[in-house]
């Protein structure tokens, strides 16, 4: 009988400890999304695809950073300032959809107003290859296109895959 509830015991342990190491768990991740593409990798996806980058080993936490160049659109108030309001909110409605269109595109990385009434409106990050590329979408966009505003492109460098703060 000590041997049955032994025996038992064991068995119901390892039932207990299979049924756990099966169990799904929340922090658990595919095996895919634990693997990390390595620098070079990544530096070899970007320059294939024309991206101009250059990399750095940051001294404190030995990790090589990769700098890439984006393209920073300042939208400027344009010549055409006349219009009215029912013209005004239809080419408002019409610019934020070509802003979310190259967001979802995964054109531009970030866009928005600046909060004073000057004479630099807003700004986009284009994450395209060259500028070429990044001026012709940012003149694509309704507003630039009817006059409201104009676009100033300039490259600009940064730490690829860091978060804003």
């Amino acid at each position: 009988m000590k041997k049955y509830a032994v025996v038992l015991f064991v068995l119901i342990l390892l039932g207990a400890c299979k049924g756990k190491a099966e169990a799904p768990n929340e922090t658990t991740e595919p095996v895919e999304e634990k693997i990390k593409r390595s620098t070079r990798e990544i530096k070899e996806e970007l320059t294939d695809k024309g991206y101009k980058i250059f990399d750095y080993v940051d001294e404190e936490t030995k990790d090589t950073v990769i700098m890439q160049q984006y393209f920073i659109a300042f939208l400027k108030r344009g010549p055409n300032r006349s219009s009215n309001k029912e013209e005004m909110d239809s080419l408002q409605t019409l610019h934020l959809a070509h802003l979310g269109k190259m967001y979802e595109e995964g054109h531009a990385d970030i866009s928005g107003p600046f909060g004073d009434d000057g004479e630099i409106r807003g700004i986009t990050i284009y994450n395209t290859p060259t500028l070429e590329i990044a001026d012709s979408l940012a003149n694509m966009d309704p507003m630039v296109k009817s006059g409201r505003l104009v676009i100033e492109m300039h490259p600009w460098w940064a730490a690829k895959g860091f978060p804003l703060r």
